[in-house]
Formats: C-alpha cells, structure tokens, sequence
C-alpha cells in the first residue's frame, strides 16, 4: 500500500487505507487531470486580517501538486475568490463558482455570516461545504443540512472550555464580558453560560460591540466600573486589540480570557502591543510556531520549511496560518481516500469518515473525529499565558463531552 500524502507531508496517522476503485467515476469538478475546488475569503473588507485563510490554502495545494503532482495523479485546481467579509457577495461568488466554474466542492472557506449565508443553498445543490473556518451552532447540523461539515474549534465549545476552567479554578471570580453582537459573539456566550452552571451568577456585567464599532473603549469602561475582576472578551481581531490598549491604558489588572480567533501574535497581541498583552489567557489545541517547545518537533520542522518555501512574505507565527495548514491537510486526505470515484456524494462519505486522524501539528494526545451523526470534530483544548515573547501552558487538555 503506497504511502499516504499527509503520513509523509505532515505526520498523519490513517485509520484507514485507501480502497482501490474498480473504475473511475466524476461528477462535477473532477476528471483525470484536474480536481476543481472552490472558496471564498475575505482578502478585503472587515475580515482581511483572516486573508491567511486564503493564502495558505492556494500554497498548501500548490505544495502539493508540485512536490506529489496533486493527489492521485490529479492537480488540485483552487479557486479562491475574495468575498469581502460581505454575505451578499459570498452568495454572489459561491453560485458563480458552483454554477459557472462547476466546483467538485466549497473548501476552507472563511466567516459566520459568510458560511451561514450561502449553507442552504449548497446543500440544495447537494455541493459539499467542507471544513470551513466558522463556527455557531447551525453550522454544526449534520441533521438539518448534512452536506455542511465545519472544520472548527467550535465557539460554544471553546466558551464551555473556558467556563469549566472558571468553575474549577475561580470559583469566586466576578465576571464582566464583552462580546460581539452576532452568532459568533453569542455562541461563545452561549457554552460559556452553560459550563458555568449554578456560577453565571458571577458574571456581573455583559455589554456587546457592533463589528463596525470604531471603539470598544465605553465598553471597557463599563466593564471595569462594573467591579469585574475578571475579564472575558469573546470579539475578532481588530476589536480585541482595543480592548487589550483599553485596558492597559486605564491601569486595569483582570484576569483576561481571549478566544483563540483573536490570539494571534502579529495579527493582535503585537498591534495591541506585547507589554500589554502579558498575561492574556487563551485556548489552543495546536502546536505554534512561536513555542521553542516545538523547535525539535519534526512535524513543526516540516512546516517552517514550507512556509519559508511557499509564504516568504508572511509570518509563520500567525495561528490563523496553522490552523488553516490543517485544514487543507484535511481536505487533501479526504480527496486521497475518495480514489478515482470524484463525485460529490463520496467526497462528503469519506469526510464524515475521518476518525482518530492525528495531524502533526495537533497537541500530543488530540486526535481529529467526524461522525455522520456530529460535526464537533474538537472538543479538547488547553489553556496558555502569554508571556511576552509567546503562549505557555498552563492547563492539560480540558475536554467537553458530546
């Protein structure tokens, strides 16, 4: 049995090898040279601080149709169109790449709204809308619109992460939080509320920000008058970023939870300025470039090398780049088990097949699972202090049961 693309790229453990095909069958998309693949990020617009998404998905696969030729002899054709961070245009750009262009499937796209705005019409179509960076709840319904599979740390995940670890560890504390006001704001409310239980009483304050608020500065303001000695802020990058000045202007010492969306080094914590970001806490559940834990680690290796192949004019320290790593490895693997039956309908079996696939660049212990029936494929994660330079462990893995 050949080696699998992502065992040699990436240090991916298989479950299970690839069947051989009695015949070739295509649907939209595929042929015997070409696998076309669509995606929609905002390269422009509110969300351009996400651009990575994009960028390294087009690398990743130019990566791979150099170096291995494509997958399974076939080059993967990535069409990665700019959407704005603007759901009109998202819907605009995804009919014109499923109808038009003929994609075998949406891949690695990017953004709530976005996602959400084109998600009934791909699964009219029964067109696969695959390990997307996006999280809320009706994202995650392998039920109500099967053919929409996130590749995500969940917010209502990652909010309960954080609420258990406030239930166990600052059982007293009073909690003021701030988030933004849409389903992603609110789905990390949502699971943080849940996992603190009988404790949602210490959260004293709750106010919201607009993505086109020029400030969060009242809203800081009003969390500290509130008495909060603990701060929990659930909002993107551009907003955190004011929020961590804000608070370091005023001489405010929370203790203060980020999400893991909004704790990049460059994208936030160093716009924001490092000085200030010390002691911000956060989530992760992947290795980052920016911990000299993993300067041996070869799976950390391998990735370096390519971005200083591929991303010369990018930050490897950015999450954002990892995460999307990942996820094409993902989308890469699941082409690979399809073999040379390249339709829609088996490309979303062989996702919804993916079980205990272990990435390289996941924390030691994490493995990656789907379900037909469960589109939660993470549900562990440890918490991190920044230290000024990067993110040190300070929890194991705290893990939210289905």
């Amino acid at each position: 049995m050949r080696a699998s693309l992502l065992a040699l790229l990436a240090g991916t453990t298989l479950a299970v090898a690839v069947p051989a095909q009695a015949q070739k069958n295509y649907g939209p998309g595929a042929s015997d040279t070409e696998i076309k693949l669509g995606q929609t990020v905002a390269y422009s617009g509110p969300g351009s601080a996400y651009s990575m998404v994009g960028r390294m998905s087009v690398a990743y696969f130019k990566m791979l149709n150099e170096t291995k030729g494509g997958i399974n002899g076939r080059k993967i054709n990535l069409l990665s169109v700019d959407d704005a961070y603007s759901p009109p245009k998202t819907v605009e750009v995804t009919r014109k790449l499923v109808e038009s262009d003929q994609v075998m499937a949406m891949v690695n796209s990017m953004g709530t709204a976005a996602q959400t705005s084109v998600q009934k019409y791909l699964n009219s179509k029964r067109v696969p809308q695959l390990l997307f960076y996006a999280s809320s709840p009706g994202l995650h319904d392998s039920k109500a619109t099967p053919w929409t599979v996130p590749f995500s740390f969940a917010y209502d995940i990652e909010g309960s992460i954080y609420g258990k670890y406030m239930v166990e560890a600052r059982p007293d504390a009073k909690i003021g939080v701030l988030y933004q006001n849409d389903d992603v704001g609110k789905s990390y409310i949502r699971g943080f509320r849940k996992a603190l239980g009988a404790k949602q009483s210490n959260i004293v304050k709750e106010v919201s920000q607009e993505m086109s608020d020029p400030t969060v500065d009242s809203q800081i303001l009003q969390l500290q008058a509130s008495g909060a000695d603990t701060l929990v802020v659930f909002t993107s990058n551009k907003a955190q970023a004011q929020a961590i000045k804000k608070v370091a202007a005023i001489g405010w010492k929370p203790f203060y939870i980020v999400p893991y969306v909004s704790s990049s080094i460059t994208g936030v914590l160093t716009p924001a300025g490092l000085d200030n970001s010390v002691g911000l806490v956060s989530s992760y559940w992947f290795k980052t470039p920016s911990d000299p834990t993993w300067s041996d680690d070869k799976a950390m290796q391998d990735y370096l090398a390519f971005f200083k192949k591929y991303l010369p004019n990018d930050d490897p320290g950015d999450t954002t780049s990892v995460y999307t790593y990942m996820g094409a490895q993902l989308t890469a693997l699941a082409l690979e088990r399809c073999g040379d039956n390249l339709t829609r309908e088996n490309l979303l079996k062989q996702i919804q097949g993916l079980k205990d696939v272990e990435l390289g660049m996941l924390l030691p212990g994490m493995k990656i699972n789907f379900r037909q029936d469960d589109y939660y494929p993470i549900r562990q994660a440890r918490l991190a202090k920044f230290d000024g330079k990067s993110w040190k462990p300070m929890t194991e893995l705290i893990t939210i049961d289905r």
